[in-house]
């Protein structure tokens, strides 16, 4: 089943995205915010990110950078 990670500091657009991937067939986990997000990364390998580009604590730029300097990480500039 295809990983998918979804990260909004709003829960209602979280939902939203989680239950339509959910009804695709994904496997979808959640973040509330980059930091959340980056942390879930470390951990696991995703093959898409959904993100929200302005969130407090860590916006969706500034997850996607240090996603980027993960060992192993799919996610190239493109």
């Amino acid at each position: 089943m295809k990983q998918v990670l979804t990260v909004d500091d709003s829960a209602s657009v979280r939902q939203m995205v989680s239950f339509t991937l959910r009804n695709a067939g994904y496997d979808v986990t959640e973040a509330a915010d980059g930091r959340q997000g980056l942390e879930k990364a470390k951990g696991q390998k995703f093959e898409l990110v959904i993100t929200d580009l302005n969130m407090p604590v860590m916006g969706g730029i500034e997850m996607i950078t240090g996603m980027r300097q993960l060992p192993g990480t799919p996610l190239r500039p493109s």
